[in-house]
Protein backbone atom coordinates (compact mmCIF):
# COMPACT_ATOMS: atom_id res chain seq x y z
CA UNK A 1 0.00 0.00 0.00
CA UNK A 2 1.30 3.56 -1.33
CA UNK A 3 2.76 5.59 1.90
CA UNK A 4 0.01 8.29 1.38
CA UNK A 5 -2.57 5.86 2.33
CA UNK A 6 -1.24 4.51 5.23
CA UNK A 7 -3.27 7.36 7.62
CA UNK A 8 -4.04 8.44 10.49
CA UNK A 9 -8.01 8.50 11.48
CA UNK A 10 -9.79 11.79 13.03
CA UNK A 11 -11.37 11.24 16.57
CA UNK A 12 -14.74 12.94 15.57
CA UNK A 13 -16.53 10.53 16.32
CA UNK A 14 -14.12 8.07 18.86
CA UNK A 15 -13.10 11.54 20.33
CA UNK A 16 -16.90 11.33 22.29
CA UNK A 17 -15.77 8.68 24.40
CA UNK A 18 -12.84 10.69 25.21
CA UNK A 19 -12.48 10.95 29.34
CA UNK A 20 -10.83 14.24 30.55
CA UNK A 21 -7.34 12.18 31.46
CA UNK A 22 -7.02 11.29 28.08
CA UNK A 23 -6.38 15.04 26.57
CA UNK A 24 -3.48 16.93 27.25
CA UNK A 25 -3.46 20.62 28.19
CA UNK A 26 -2.89 23.14 24.91
CA UNK A 27 1.53 22.69 26.54
CA UNK A 28 3.13 21.94 29.04
CA UNK A 29 4.22 25.23 30.83
CA UNK A 30 1.98 25.13 34.84
CA UNK A 31 2.28 28.78 34.09
CA UNK A 32 0.78 29.68 30.69
CA UNK A 33 -1.18 26.51 29.68
CA UNK A 34 -2.23 24.43 32.79
CA UNK A 35 -2.43 24.48 36.50
CA UNK A 36 -3.59 26.61 39.49
CA UNK A 37 -2.22 29.97 38.62
CA UNK A 38 -3.48 29.75 35.42
CA UNK A 39 -7.02 29.32 36.99
CA UNK A 40 -7.09 31.64 39.86
CA UNK A 41 -5.51 34.40 37.57
CA UNK A 42 -8.38 34.49 34.85
CA UNK A 43 -10.85 33.41 36.99
CA UNK A 44 -10.13 36.98 39.15
CA UNK A 45 -10.68 38.59 35.93
CA UNK A 46 -7.61 40.87 36.23
CA UNK A 47 -7.36 41.80 32.94
CA UNK A 48 -10.11 42.81 30.24
CA UNK A 49 -8.56 39.88 27.82
CA UNK A 50 -7.52 37.06 29.08
CA UNK A 51 -5.02 36.75 26.55
CA UNK A 52 -2.83 39.65 28.43
CA UNK A 53 -2.08 37.53 31.23
CA UNK A 54 -0.37 34.81 29.12
CA UNK A 55 1.35 36.86 27.18
CA UNK A 56 3.57 38.36 29.82
CA UNK A 57 7.02 36.90 30.72
CA UNK A 58 8.18 35.87 33.71
CA UNK A 59 10.58 37.89 35.93
CA UNK A 60 12.10 34.57 37.27
CA UNK A 61 12.17 30.91 36.29
CA UNK A 62 8.80 29.10 36.51
CA UNK A 63 10.22 27.28 39.35
CA UNK A 64 10.59 30.20 41.44
CA UNK A 65 7.11 31.63 40.70
CA UNK A 66 5.43 28.43 40.98
CA UNK A 67 7.01 28.40 44.37
CA UNK A 68 6.57 31.47 45.78
CA UNK A 69 2.59 30.48 44.60
CA UNK A 70 2.37 27.28 46.14
CA UNK A 71 3.70 29.59 49.33
CA UNK A 72 1.02 32.55 48.99
CA UNK A 73 -1.39 29.51 48.46
CA UNK A 74 -0.56 27.28 51.56
CA UNK A 75 -1.12 30.80 53.95
CA UNK A 76 -4.67 31.39 52.61
CA UNK A 77 -7.40 30.51 54.23
CA UNK A 78 -9.66 28.41 51.39
CA UNK A 79 -6.47 28.69 49.20
CA UNK A 80 -8.18 30.62 46.78
CA UNK A 81 -6.37 33.90 46.38
CA UNK A 82 -7.99 37.18 46.82
CA UNK A 83 -8.43 39.55 43.07
CA UNK A 84 -5.95 42.00 45.64
CA UNK A 85 -3.19 39.23 46.39
CA UNK A 86 -3.47 38.23 42.74
CA UNK A 87 -2.40 41.31 41.19
CA UNK A 88 0.25 41.89 43.56
CA UNK A 89 2.05 38.52 42.75
CA UNK A 90 1.29 39.42 39.45
CA UNK A 91 2.57 42.43 39.22
CA UNK A 92 5.95 41.44 40.87
CA UNK A 93 6.66 38.05 39.40
CA UNK A 94 5.72 39.03 35.48
CA UNK A 95 6.78 41.92 33.11
CA UNK A 96 4.41 43.87 31.27
CA UNK A 97 2.82 42.36 27.96
CA UNK A 98 5.01 42.62 24.74
CA UNK A 99 8.14 43.75 26.35
CA UNK A 100 9.58 40.79 24.99
CA UNK A 101 9.43 42.03 21.73
CA UNK A 102 11.08 45.77 19.56
CA UNK A 103 9.61 47.37 16.69
CA UNK A 104 11.65 46.76 14.05
CA UNK A 105 11.87 48.67 10.75
CA UNK A 106 12.41 46.32 7.71
CA UNK A 107 15.41 47.51 6.08
CA UNK A 108 14.03 46.52 2.44
CA UNK A 109 11.35 48.71 3.13
CA UNK A 110 10.75 51.52 0.54
CA UNK A 111 7.92 54.08 -0.07
CA UNK A 112 7.78 54.03 -3.52
CA UNK A 113 7.42 50.30 -4.50
CA UNK A 114 6.77 49.47 -8.24
CA UNK A 115 3.57 48.09 -7.74
CA UNK A 116 2.09 51.77 -6.85
CA UNK A 117 2.89 52.76 -10.69
CA UNK A 118 0.32 49.83 -11.98
CA UNK A 119 -2.71 52.11 -10.38
CA UNK A 120 -3.73 54.35 -12.50
CA UNK A 121 -6.37 56.28 -9.79
CA UNK A 122 -4.54 58.54 -7.86
CA UNK A 123 -6.61 58.70 -4.70
CA UNK A 124 -5.92 54.44 -4.38
CA UNK A 125 -2.64 55.54 -5.51
CA UNK A 126 -2.30 57.28 -2.76
CA UNK A 127 -4.00 54.78 -0.39
CA UNK A 128 -1.76 52.28 -1.30
CA UNK A 129 1.11 54.18 -0.69
CA UNK A 130 -0.31 54.36 3.03
CA UNK A 131 -1.18 50.65 3.13
CA UNK A 132 3.41 50.36 2.21
CA UNK A 133 4.00 52.10 4.80
CA UNK A 134 1.86 50.77 6.94
CA UNK A 135 4.20 47.45 6.97
CA UNK A 136 6.72 49.53 8.92
CA UNK A 137 4.49 50.25 12.17
CA UNK A 138 3.79 46.33 12.04
CA UNK A 139 7.08 45.11 11.95
CA UNK A 140 8.88 43.35 15.01
CA UNK A 141 11.53 41.43 16.46
CA UNK A 142 12.28 39.19 19.67
CA UNK A 143 14.84 40.61 22.25
CA UNK A 144 17.90 38.22 23.02
CA UNK A 145 15.87 36.45 25.75
CA UNK A 146 13.23 35.15 24.03
CA UNK A 147 16.19 32.58 23.07
CA UNK A 148 18.29 32.17 25.61
CA UNK A 149 15.34 31.87 28.20
CA UNK A 150 12.36 30.51 26.67
CA UNK A 151 10.86 29.25 29.89
CA UNK A 152 10.02 32.60 31.07
CA UNK A 153 8.48 33.58 28.34
CA UNK A 154 4.71 32.24 26.11
CA UNK A 155 6.36 33.76 22.92
CA UNK A 156 7.80 30.92 20.73
CA UNK A 157 11.20 32.00 19.00
CA UNK A 158 11.59 32.47 15.78
CA UNK A 159 14.97 33.58 14.37
CA UNK A 160 13.94 36.59 11.97
CA UNK A 161 12.05 39.87 12.17
CA UNK A 162 8.44 39.64 11.43
CA UNK A 163 5.71 41.76 10.29
CA UNK A 164 2.60 40.89 12.74
CA UNK A 165 -1.55 41.15 12.17
CA UNK A 166 -1.83 44.55 14.71
CA UNK A 167 -4.19 45.06 17.60
CA UNK A 168 -4.05 42.87 20.24
CA UNK A 169 -2.23 40.15 17.85
CA UNK A 170 1.27 41.01 18.25
CA UNK A 171 3.37 37.84 17.61
CA UNK A 172 2.85 36.00 14.31
CA UNK A 173 -0.01 33.68 13.11
CA UNK A 174 -0.10 31.10 10.99
CA UNK A 175 -2.53 31.64 7.82
CA UNK A 176 -2.65 35.47 8.65
CA UNK A 177 1.01 35.18 7.19
CA UNK A 178 -0.33 33.94 3.77
CA UNK A 179 -1.62 37.56 2.69
CA UNK A 180 1.35 39.59 4.92
CA UNK A 181 3.56 37.60 2.74
CA UNK A 182 1.46 38.15 -0.47
CA UNK A 183 1.58 42.52 -0.08
CA UNK A 184 5.29 42.49 1.75
CA UNK A 185 6.22 40.81 -2.37
CA UNK A 186 4.50 43.35 -3.82
CA UNK A 187 5.63 45.99 -1.73
CA UNK A 188 9.14 44.79 -2.93
CA UNK A 189 10.16 43.41 0.30
CA UNK A 190 11.28 40.18 -0.79
CA UNK A 191 13.87 39.76 2.47
CA UNK A 192 11.32 40.51 4.59
CA UNK A 193 9.08 38.02 3.52
CA UNK A 194 11.81 35.58 3.28
CA UNK A 195 13.04 35.60 6.89
CA UNK A 196 9.04 35.26 7.35
CA UNK A 197 8.70 31.88 5.69
CA UNK A 198 11.94 30.87 7.27
CA UNK A 199 10.53 31.00 10.74
CA UNK A 200 8.10 28.77 9.58
CA UNK A 201 10.06 26.34 8.15
CA UNK A 202 12.28 26.62 11.36
CA UNK A 203 9.02 25.85 13.35
CA UNK A 204 8.44 22.44 11.26
CA UNK A 205 11.80 21.60 11.90
CA UNK A 206 11.80 22.29 15.73
CA UNK A 207 8.07 20.88 16.54
CA UNK A 208 7.15 19.44 13.06
CA UNK A 209 4.10 21.58 12.52
CA UNK A 210 3.36 25.26 12.36
CA UNK A 211 1.12 26.25 15.45
CA UNK A 212 -1.83 28.42 15.38
CA UNK A 213 0.25 31.64 16.49
CA UNK A 214 3.48 32.39 18.05
CA UNK A 215 2.75 31.54 21.67
CA UNK A 216 3.10 28.25 23.40
CA UNK A 217 -0.56 27.97 24.33
CA UNK A 218 -0.88 27.65 20.77
CA UNK A 219 1.38 24.99 20.29
CA UNK A 220 -0.77 21.95 19.83
CA UNK A 221 -3.10 23.34 17.51
CA UNK A 222 -2.08 24.55 13.40
CA UNK A 223 -3.94 26.58 11.41
CA UNK A 224 -5.10 25.64 7.38
CA UNK A 225 -1.68 25.04 5.65
CA UNK A 226 -0.37 27.63 3.62
CA UNK A 227 2.97 27.16 4.31
CA UNK A 228 3.43 25.69 0.46
CA UNK A 229 1.66 28.32 -0.91
CA UNK A 230 4.05 30.78 0.78
CA UNK A 231 6.92 29.74 -1.01
CA UNK A 232 5.19 28.99 -4.22
CA UNK A 233 4.60 32.74 -4.34
CA UNK A 234 8.10 33.51 -3.09
CA UNK A 235 9.37 31.25 -5.65
CA UNK A 236 7.63 32.71 -8.32
CA UNK A 237 8.52 36.91 -7.60
CA UNK A 238 12.15 35.46 -7.44
CA UNK A 239 12.58 32.40 -9.01
CA UNK A 240 15.14 31.38 -6.23
CA UNK A 241 15.29 27.51 -7.11
CA UNK A 242 17.88 26.63 -4.05
CA UNK A 243 15.66 28.07 -1.79
CA UNK A 244 12.98 25.61 -2.94
CA UNK A 245 15.87 22.39 -2.94
CA UNK A 246 17.27 23.46 0.68
CA UNK A 247 13.29 23.36 2.35
CA UNK A 248 11.31 21.23 0.05
CA UNK A 249 11.44 18.32 3.16
CA UNK A 250 10.19 20.63 5.24
CA UNK A 251 7.58 21.32 3.00
CA UNK A 252 6.54 17.70 3.27
CA UNK A 253 7.24 16.96 6.44
CA UNK A 254 4.54 19.47 6.67
CA UNK A 255 2.18 18.52 4.62
CA UNK A 256 2.53 14.63 6.25
CA UNK A 257 1.26 15.86 9.94
CA UNK A 258 -1.75 16.56 7.97
CA UNK A 259 -1.65 13.17 6.77
CA UNK A 260 -0.86 11.55 9.94
CA UNK A 261 -2.74 13.65 12.68
CA UNK A 262 -5.52 15.13 10.75
CA UNK A 263 -7.11 12.28 8.14
CA UNK A 264 -9.91 10.58 8.30
CA UNK A 265 -11.65 7.93 6.38
CA UNK A 266 -15.15 8.39 5.02
CA UNK A 267 -17.13 5.45 3.67
CA UNK A 268 -20.14 6.82 0.59
CA UNK A 269 -21.58 4.91 -1.77
CA UNK A 270 -19.51 2.04 -1.03
CA UNK A 271 -16.37 3.00 -1.45
CA UNK A 272 -13.19 4.63 0.96
CA UNK A 273 -11.73 8.21 0.34
CA UNK A 274 -9.01 9.99 2.51
CA UNK A 275 -9.68 13.00 3.86
CA UNK A 276 -8.54 15.90 5.96
CA UNK A 277 -10.40 17.46 9.27
CA UNK A 278 -9.92 20.07 11.64
CA UNK A 279 -9.34 17.60 15.00
CA UNK A 280 -7.43 19.23 18.33
CA UNK A 281 -7.52 16.25 20.69
CA UNK A 282 -6.46 18.57 23.61
CA UNK A 283 -8.47 19.55 26.20
CA UNK A 284 -8.53 22.05 29.32
CA UNK A 285 -9.88 25.86 28.16
CA UNK A 286 -7.88 27.86 25.85
CA UNK A 287 -5.61 29.77 27.79
CA UNK A 288 -6.04 32.71 26.03
CA UNK A 289 -10.06 32.75 26.23
CA UNK A 290 -9.97 31.04 29.64
CA UNK A 291 -13.17 32.46 30.81
CA UNK A 292 -14.88 32.34 27.55
CA UNK A 293 -14.57 28.55 27.83
CA UNK A 294 -15.28 27.50 30.86
CA UNK A 295 -18.66 29.71 30.92
CA UNK A 296 -19.53 27.78 27.80
CA UNK A 297 -19.01 24.37 29.22
CA UNK A 298 -21.21 25.81 32.17
CA UNK A 299 -23.66 22.65 33.42
CA UNK A 300 -21.65 19.79 31.66
CA UNK A 301 -19.59 17.31 33.44
CA UNK A 302 -15.86 16.57 33.27
CA UNK A 303 -15.98 14.46 30.06
CA UNK A 304 -18.29 16.41 28.02
CA UNK A 305 -16.57 19.99 29.01
CA UNK A 306 -12.97 18.04 27.88
CA UNK A 307 -14.30 17.39 24.67
CA UNK A 308 -16.29 20.44 24.08
CA UNK A 309 -12.83 22.36 24.78
CA UNK A 310 -11.42 20.08 22.26
CA UNK A 311 -13.94 20.90 19.86
CA UNK A 312 -13.39 24.55 20.39
CA UNK A 313 -9.45 24.23 19.90
CA UNK A 314 -10.70 22.45 16.34
CA UNK A 315 -12.78 25.58 15.28
CA UNK A 316 -9.65 27.56 16.23
CA UNK A 317 -7.69 25.59 14.23
CA UNK A 318 -9.88 26.18 11.05
CA UNK A 319 -9.11 30.03 11.53
CA UNK A 320 -12.61 30.06 11.86
CA UNK A 321 -13.66 30.76 15.57
CA UNK A 322 -16.35 30.95 15.72
CA UNK A 323 -18.96 29.96 13.02
CA UNK A 324 -22.63 28.42 12.56
CA UNK A 325 -20.26 26.23 10.08
CA UNK A 326 -18.97 24.07 13.04
CA UNK A 327 -22.38 23.80 14.68
CA UNK A 328 -24.14 20.16 15.19
CA UNK A 329 -27.33 20.30 12.93
CA UNK A 330 -30.62 21.55 14.38
CA UNK A 331 -34.00 22.57 13.19
CA UNK A 332 -32.64 26.34 13.31
CA UNK A 333 -29.28 27.09 13.46
CA UNK A 334 -30.56 30.31 15.20
CA UNK A 335 -31.40 28.01 17.66
CA UNK A 336 -27.30 26.72 18.04
CA UNK A 337 -24.64 28.00 20.03
CA UNK A 338 -20.92 27.37 20.93
CA UNK A 339 -21.64 24.03 23.03
CA UNK A 340 -22.59 22.78 19.72
CA UNK A 341 -19.80 22.88 18.30
CA UNK A 342 -18.45 19.63 16.67
CA UNK A 343 -15.21 21.01 14.00
CA UNK A 344 -13.98 17.73 14.29
CA UNK A 345 -16.81 15.57 12.86
CA UNK A 346 -17.14 17.64 9.71
CA UNK A 347 -14.78 17.22 6.61
CA UNK A 348 -14.35 21.03 5.24
CA UNK A 349 -14.26 22.01 1.63
CA UNK A 350 -11.42 24.61 1.80
CA UNK A 351 -8.62 22.40 3.87
CA UNK A 352 -9.19 19.66 1.53
CA UNK A 353 -8.63 22.08 -1.27
CA UNK A 354 -5.78 24.09 0.10
CA UNK A 355 -4.26 20.16 0.61
CA UNK A 356 -5.20 19.15 -2.87
CA UNK A 357 -3.12 22.11 -4.05
CA UNK A 358 -0.08 21.50 -1.80
CA UNK A 359 0.10 18.22 -3.28
CA UNK A 360 -0.01 19.60 -6.44
CA UNK A 361 2.98 21.57 -5.22
CA UNK A 362 5.14 19.45 -4.17
CA UNK A 363 4.84 17.04 -7.18
CA UNK A 364 5.52 20.45 -9.14
CA UNK A 365 8.36 21.39 -7.08
CA UNK A 366 10.33 17.83 -7.10
CA UNK A 367 9.83 17.95 -10.95
CA UNK A 368 11.47 20.91 -10.90
CA UNK A 369 14.40 19.53 -8.72
CA UNK A 370 14.05 16.65 -11.06
CA UNK A 371 13.16 13.84 -8.59
CA UNK A 372 10.31 12.41 -10.96
CA UNK A 373 9.63 9.53 -8.46
CA UNK A 374 8.55 12.03 -5.39
CA UNK A 375 6.90 13.95 -8.84
CA UNK A 376 4.78 11.02 -9.37
CA UNK A 377 4.44 10.01 -6.22
CA UNK A 378 2.58 13.57 -4.51
CA UNK A 379 0.81 13.82 -8.43
CA UNK A 380 -1.05 10.35 -7.54
CA UNK A 381 -1.71 11.74 -4.28
CA UNK A 382 -3.18 14.62 -5.76
CA UNK A 383 -5.24 12.62 -8.09
CA UNK A 384 -6.97 10.92 -5.06
CA UNK A 385 -7.57 13.88 -3.26
CA UNK A 386 -9.62 15.21 -6.79
CA UNK A 387 -11.88 12.13 -6.36
CA UNK A 388 -12.46 11.87 -3.17
CA UNK A 389 -13.44 16.09 -3.39
CA UNK A 390 -15.96 15.28 -6.41
CA UNK A 391 -16.74 11.79 -4.44
CA UNK A 392 -18.11 13.22 -0.73
CA UNK A 393 -17.73 17.03 -0.97
CA UNK A 394 -19.53 17.60 -4.58
CA UNK A 395 -23.15 18.43 -4.05
CA UNK A 396 -25.35 17.18 -7.46
CA UNK A 397 -28.39 18.99 -5.90
CA UNK A 398 -26.68 21.93 -4.83
CA UNK A 399 -23.90 21.91 -7.82
CA UNK A 400 -21.24 23.52 -5.59
CA UNK A 401 -19.00 21.51 -2.95
CA UNK A 402 -19.95 21.74 0.29
CA UNK A 403 -18.52 20.32 3.68
CA UNK A 404 -19.61 16.79 4.95
CA UNK A 405 -20.68 16.16 8.69
CA UNK A 406 -19.57 12.64 9.31
CA UNK A 407 -21.89 12.05 12.62
CA UNK A 408 -25.10 12.51 10.27
CA UNK A 409 -24.00 11.49 7.20
CA UNK A 410 -24.90 14.51 4.92
CA UNK A 411 -23.72 17.63 3.40
CA UNK A 412 -23.89 21.40 4.82
CA UNK A 413 -26.05 23.12 2.66
CA UNK A 414 -25.62 26.58 4.32
CA UNK A 415 -23.21 29.03 2.02
CA UNK A 416 -19.76 29.97 3.13
CA UNK A 417 -17.28 31.44 1.04
CA UNK A 418 -15.36 28.40 1.20
CA UNK A 419 -17.73 26.02 -0.60
CA UNK A 420 -15.97 28.01 -3.75
CA UNK A 421 -12.35 26.80 -2.60
CA UNK A 422 -11.17 24.19 -5.20
CA UNK A 423 -12.12 27.12 -7.68
CA UNK A 424 -8.85 29.02 -6.41
CA UNK A 425 -6.95 26.05 -4.98
CA UNK A 426 -7.45 24.54 -9.40
CA UNK A 427 -8.67 21.49 -7.82
CA UNK A 428 -10.47 19.25 -10.16
CA UNK A 429 -11.75 22.07 -12.04
CA UNK A 430 -12.98 22.14 -15.32
CA UNK A 431 -15.20 24.30 -17.59
CA UNK A 432 -18.58 22.57 -16.60
CA UNK A 433 -17.88 22.38 -12.79
CA UNK A 434 -16.83 26.36 -12.94
CA UNK A 435 -20.30 27.22 -14.89
CA UNK A 436 -21.98 25.35 -12.36
CA UNK A 437 -20.28 26.83 -9.44
CA UNK A 438 -20.60 30.27 -10.62
CA UNK A 439 -24.47 29.32 -11.03
CA UNK A 440 -24.92 28.66 -7.50
CA UNK A 441 -23.26 31.97 -6.42
CA UNK A 442 -25.09 34.18 -8.94
CA UNK A 443 -28.12 32.11 -7.37
CA UNK A 444 -27.15 32.92 -3.53
CA UNK A 445 -28.02 35.93 -1.98
CA UNK A 446 -24.25 36.04 -0.97
CA UNK A 447 -24.45 38.48 -3.75
CA UNK A 448 -26.62 40.96 -2.68
CA UNK A 449 -24.72 42.67 -0.34
CA UNK A 450 -22.74 46.37 -1.36
CA UNK A 451 -19.70 45.92 1.17
CA UNK A 452 -18.57 42.52 0.05
CA UNK A 453 -19.46 38.73 0.19
CA UNK A 454 -20.54 38.22 3.87
CA UNK A 455 -18.80 35.14 5.74
CA UNK A 456 -22.20 33.00 5.77
CA UNK A 457 -25.93 34.19 5.77
CA UNK A 458 -27.09 33.36 9.36
CA UNK A 459 -26.63 35.36 12.45
CA UNK A 460 -25.03 34.37 15.84
CA UNK A 461 -23.41 36.64 17.17
CA UNK A 462 -20.35 34.78 16.05
CA UNK A 463 -17.63 36.91 14.02
CA UNK A 464 -17.36 33.95 11.06
CA UNK A 465 -21.17 34.54 10.31
CA UNK A 466 -23.11 37.51 8.83
CA UNK A 467 -23.02 40.42 9.09
CA UNK A 468 -19.13 39.97 8.77
CA UNK A 469 -16.71 39.90 6.09
CA UNK A 470 -13.14 39.10 6.10
CA UNK A 471 -10.67 39.53 3.29
CA UNK A 472 -8.90 36.04 3.07
CA UNK A 473 -12.67 34.85 2.61
CA UNK A 474 -13.13 38.17 -0.26
CA UNK A 475 -9.81 36.32 -1.61
CA UNK A 476 -11.28 32.53 -2.11
CA UNK A 477 -14.31 34.04 -3.78
CA UNK A 478 -12.46 36.85 -5.93
CA UNK A 479 -9.45 34.84 -7.04
CA UNK A 480 -11.26 31.52 -7.68
CA UNK A 481 -13.46 33.53 -9.92
CA UNK A 482 -10.55 35.12 -11.49
CA UNK A 483 -8.98 32.08 -12.41
CA UNK A 484 -12.10 30.85 -14.11
CA UNK A 485 -12.27 30.75 -18.19
CA UNK A 486 -15.40 31.98 -17.83
CA UNK A 487 -15.70 35.57 -18.90
CA UNK A 488 -18.67 36.20 -16.92
CA UNK A 489 -17.05 34.98 -13.77
CA UNK A 490 -13.67 37.00 -14.63
CA UNK A 491 -15.93 40.02 -14.23
CA UNK A 492 -17.96 39.15 -11.25
CA UNK A 493 -13.73 38.87 -9.75
CA UNK A 494 -13.57 42.41 -10.88
CA UNK A 495 -17.06 43.52 -9.77
CA UNK A 496 -16.19 42.19 -6.18
CA UNK A 497 -12.80 43.66 -5.84
CA UNK A 498 -14.18 46.89 -6.58
CA UNK A 499 -16.97 46.39 -3.91
CA UNK A 500 -14.24 45.27 -1.49
CA UNK A 501 -11.86 48.18 -2.64
CA UNK A 502 -14.41 50.90 -2.28
CA UNK A 503 -15.66 49.84 1.29
CA UNK A 504 -12.18 49.47 2.80
CA UNK A 505 -10.93 53.04 1.44
CA UNK A 506 -14.29 54.20 2.42
CA UNK A 507 -13.43 53.31 6.30
CA UNK A 508 -10.28 53.98 6.03
CA UNK A 509 -11.05 57.63 5.50
CA UNK A 510 -13.68 57.70 7.99
CA UNK A 511 -11.87 55.99 11.12
CA UNK A 512 -8.32 56.41 9.45
CA UNK A 513 -7.57 52.53 10.58
CA UNK A 514 -7.77 49.04 8.42
CA UNK A 515 -9.43 45.93 10.16
CA UNK A 516 -9.46 42.80 10.25
CA UNK A 517 -13.03 42.19 9.21
CA UNK A 518 -15.88 44.40 7.83
CA UNK A 519 -19.55 44.67 7.93
CA UNK A 520 -21.19 44.56 4.92
CA UNK A 521 -24.62 45.95 5.57
CA UNK A 522 -24.90 49.40 7.28
CA UNK A 523 -23.27 52.67 6.20
CA UNK A 524 -19.69 50.63 6.03
CA UNK A 525 -17.78 50.60 9.40
CA UNK A 526 -15.35 47.40 11.14
CA UNK A 527 -16.96 44.29 11.89
CA UNK A 528 -18.11 43.27 14.92
CA UNK A 529 -18.92 40.21 17.38
CA UNK A 530 -17.19 37.40 18.51
CA UNK A 531 -15.00 37.31 21.90
CA UNK A 532 -13.08 40.88 21.73
CA UNK A 533 -13.14 44.07 20.01
CA UNK A 534 -12.21 44.60 16.15
CA UNK A 535 -8.67 44.69 15.68
CA UNK A 536 -6.73 47.58 13.64
CA UNK A 537 -3.62 46.85 11.46
CA UNK A 538 -4.31 44.37 9.80
CA UNK A 539 -1.54 42.72 8.22
CA UNK A 540 -4.55 40.51 5.92
CA UNK A 541 -6.70 43.05 4.74
CA UNK A 542 -3.70 45.46 3.86
CA UNK A 543 -2.14 42.40 1.99
CA UNK A 544 -5.37 41.85 -0.28
CA UNK A 545 -5.90 44.89 -1.14
CA UNK A 546 -2.57 45.41 -2.01
CA UNK A 547 -2.90 42.51 -4.02
CA UNK A 548 -6.24 43.33 -5.39
CA UNK A 549 -4.86 46.99 -6.70
CA UNK A 550 -1.96 45.15 -8.15
CA UNK A 551 -4.24 42.63 -10.34
CA UNK A 552 -7.30 45.36 -11.43
CA UNK A 553 -4.69 49.11 -11.03
CA UNK A 554 -5.80 49.76 -14.30
CA UNK A 555 -9.38 49.45 -13.52
CA UNK A 556 -10.68 50.28 -9.91
CA UNK A 557 -11.38 53.22 -9.24
CA UNK A 558 -12.20 55.61 -6.26
CA UNK A 559 -15.26 56.82 -7.96
CA UNK A 560 -16.65 53.10 -6.53
CA UNK A 561 -16.03 54.38 -2.89
CA UNK A 562 -18.71 57.29 -4.11
CA UNK A 563 -20.77 55.23 -5.56
CA UNK A 564 -20.96 53.17 -2.14
CA UNK A 565 -21.65 56.27 -0.10
CA UNK A 566 -24.35 57.28 -3.13
CA UNK A 567 -26.15 53.67 -2.60
CA UNK A 568 -26.03 54.67 1.04
CA UNK A 569 -27.89 57.97 0.74
CA UNK A 570 -29.97 56.28 -1.96
CA UNK A 571 -31.15 53.42 1.26
CA UNK A 572 -31.78 56.06 3.52
CA UNK A 573 -33.95 58.23 1.43
CA UNK A 574 -36.07 54.77 1.01
CA UNK A 575 -36.03 54.17 4.48
CA UNK A 576 -37.04 57.81 5.53
CA UNK A 577 -39.90 57.63 2.31
CA UNK A 578 -41.65 54.91 4.48
CA UNK A 579 -41.65 56.43 8.00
Amino acid sequence: MAWWVLLGICVAVAGQQAVASSLPPPCDSEIYCTGELLRQVQQAKLFTDDKFFVDMPLKESPEVVLERFQKLVNETPGRDLSQEQLKVFVDENFSPRGQELENWEPPDWTDSPPLLQGIADKKLQSWARDLNAIWRQLGRQMKPEVKTSPDRHSLIYVPNPLIVPGGRFIEYYYWDSFWVIEGLLLSNMTATAKGMIENFLYLVDKLGHIPNGGRVYYERRSQPPFLTLMVESYWKHTNDTDFLRNNLRLLEAEYQFWQDHRAVNVSFWGKEYTLNCYNVQVGEPRPESYMKDVETAAGLDEGAREILWAELKSAAESGWDFSSRWFLPKSSLLEASLKDTKTSAIVPVDLNAILCRVEQLLATFYGVLGNNEKANLFQAAHEQRVAAIRAVLWSNSTEVWLDYNLLHHRHNEAFYPTNLMPLWMECGVDVATSEKALRYLESSSALSYPHGVPTSLVRTQQQWDLPNAWAPLQDVVISGLAKSSLPRAQELAFTLAQRWISMNLAVYEKYHYMYEKYDVEGDGKPGGGGEYQVQEGFGWTNGLALRLLHLYGDRLTSAGTLLFRSWLCVGACLVLSLI
